[in-house]
């Protein structure tokens, strides 16, 4: 059956778990019913246990779901751990939820695919060598991509189901109290694994600092946890956010990220108090330091800056150009050192963040929204997921859940390389090109001819590049011609949820 962007989804698909086909991006408001966190009674005065592996025996089973938070990105040291033990326990036929997969992790999970141990995965993203095999049809059942949004939705009406949560913190007391923010391995928000800890069956915490009770602020609870595992280390702070902060001295990404800020300052979103999200790209970098010179210029003051969260933007927090930081992740050590002394830097959990079925979301409040796009297509679909070749290579993340902003804006070079950026049609849908309203390339800016508005605002500001999208898909083509056909099977090896649980595409296995 055909969804509403002209995706095929496989019947047998549809039919297995009573599937959806994606109809729009207006998602109205539903009526649902959540699931209350279960409660696992822990007695006595000390959850500290001495043995990882003992817990892991103990409570983990065939069959079941585990889940884990990616805060550490490629910094991690819980997961590997973790999934050794199961590995080596002959646990089989587990379902892996965690809220992303980072490359630090991908050689034990296809590990973990061959052993039989993991025969189920939903996750934010995936990457690399991980990446590569699930493309090409190494696990038994379809992954399940949803964004940050839709896995917090989908814990809270108990699609969802999490047996055990393994979830590395920097500190913890003996009952449980924890937070992101202090001890050597401090990331800042635990905004993604505080699902995890409010709905988890059994919620096992994992630290390398424990400190005196009660241990405070706490994001974590000891309301909440089972277990406190002492290990050596939990994790590298230096590599939360390698590369990710650095400011692009890229000509192109330079030009892309002024007509950006240009697109911003002329729409009717740039006023006292407006709202904003990022990403944490060198040009979404720069599109901050671009911006705050203008709300310097302009004596404009944002209300809040949302998402995952930068040095650069809580340095606009100090500086008194946002009144608020909304911070679901930190990307860097500046911002996660700077949530523990920045009264106004608020920790969110995902829930508060973006899902779409609560009683209201922070992206359903954002002005403008930049980010960034793999492909985007003629129709404003985009696609963040699958390199030009069809190889599963990266995240849904927050994209469909920050592309409900009042202005969406990807920024994107026409070109990488010999590869299009803007092409007649995306090769998987991740977000729907209903949400897209501006596209920003280095050699122009084409504006969804929906939003007339928008259309009829740009045209009145001189020297702002406007040209169609069907112009910019066809000089990306004449630069590197037509790109060679993918060759695909049949055999579905995973899906992309949109952010309220429908299916917007289906993605093949490659032919070797």
């Amino acid at each position: 059956m055909k969804n509403n962007v002209g995706r095929e989804i496989p019947d047998e698909i549809l039919n297995e778990k009573d599937y959806k086909t994606f109809k729009s991006v207006d998602i109205g408001n539903p009526e649902k019913q959540r699931v209350a966190p279960k409660v696992s009674v822990s007695t006595g005065d000390d959850k500290v246990v001495d043995s990882l592996e003992d817990v892991v025996k103990e409570n983990v089973k065939d069959g079941m779901t585990i889940s884990f938070h990616h805060h550490f990105r490629e910094g991690d040291f819980v997961f590997n751990k973790v999934m050794d033990i199961i590995i080596n326990a002959g646990i089989k036929d587990l379902t892996l939820a965690p809220s992303s997969l980072t490359n630090v992790m991908n050689d034990k999970v296809v590990e973990a695919i061959k052993a039989g141990t993991i025969t189920n995965i939903t996750s934010s993203g995936m990457r690399g060598s991980l990446g590569e095999a699930v493309s090409h049809g190494l696990l038994k059942n379809p992954v399940i991509f949803r964004s940050h949004g839709n896995r917090a939705r989908s814990i809270e009406e108990g699609e969802i189901n999490i047996d055990v949560a393994f979830l590395g913190v920097p500190n913890s007391d003996r009952l449980g109290n924890a937070n992101g923010m202090n001890g050597d391995a401090a990331f800042g928000s635990l905004g993604y694994a505080l699902m995890d800890a409010n709905y988890a069956n059994k919620v096992v915490l994992l630290t390398d600092n424990l400190v005196d009770y009660p241990n405070t602020p706490a994001s974590i609870k000891q309301t909440q946890v089972d277990y406190v595992v002492k290990v050596d280390k939990v994790g590298d702070p230096d590599r939360i956010g390698t590369g990710a902060t650095r400011f692009t001295k890229n000509p192109k990404d330079l030009k892309i990220a002024k007509m950006v800020n240009d697109v911003i300052i002329h729409s009717p979103y740039f006023k006292q108090g407006f709202s904003f999200q990022t990403g944490s790209g060198g040009a979404a970098l720069a599109v901050a330091r671009f911006l705050r010179q203008s709300m310097i210029d302009n004596d404009i003051k944002a209300s809040f800056a949302l998402g995952g969260i930068t040095k650069p933007i809580v340095d606009l927090l100090e500086e008194g150009l946002v009144n608020k930081v909304m911070d679901v992740q930190d990307f860097d050590k500046g911002a996660a050192s700077s949530m523990k002394n920045n009264k106004n830097q608020q920790e969110i959990d995902a829930s508060w963040y973006a899902d779409p079925d609560n009683k209201g979301a922070m992206v359903d409040q954002l002005d403008v929204a930049i980010l960034s796009a793999l492909e985007i297509d003629t129709d404003f679909n985009v696609n963040v997921m699958t390199g030009s070749n069809g190889v599963i290579r990266g995240a849904v993340g927050g994209h469909q859940d920050a592309a409900t902003s009042k202005m969406t804006i990807i920024s994107a070079p026409l070109t990488r390389g010999r590869i299009a950026t803007v092409v007649p049609k995306v090769s998987t849908v991740v977000t729907p090109g209903d949400s897209i309203d501006v596209l920003v390339t280095e050699v122009g800016i084409a504006v969804n001819p929906k939003r007339k508005d928008l259309v009829e605002a740009f045209k009145k500001v001189p020297g702002l590049p406007l040209v169609s999208i069907d112009e910019l898909q066809k000089r990306a083509e004449k630069i590197v011609g037509k790109p060679e056909e993918i060759q695909y099977t049949d055999r579905t090896v995973a899906l992309v949820e949109y952010r309220d649980g429908t299916l917007v595409d289906a993605i093949k296995e490659i032919k070797d």
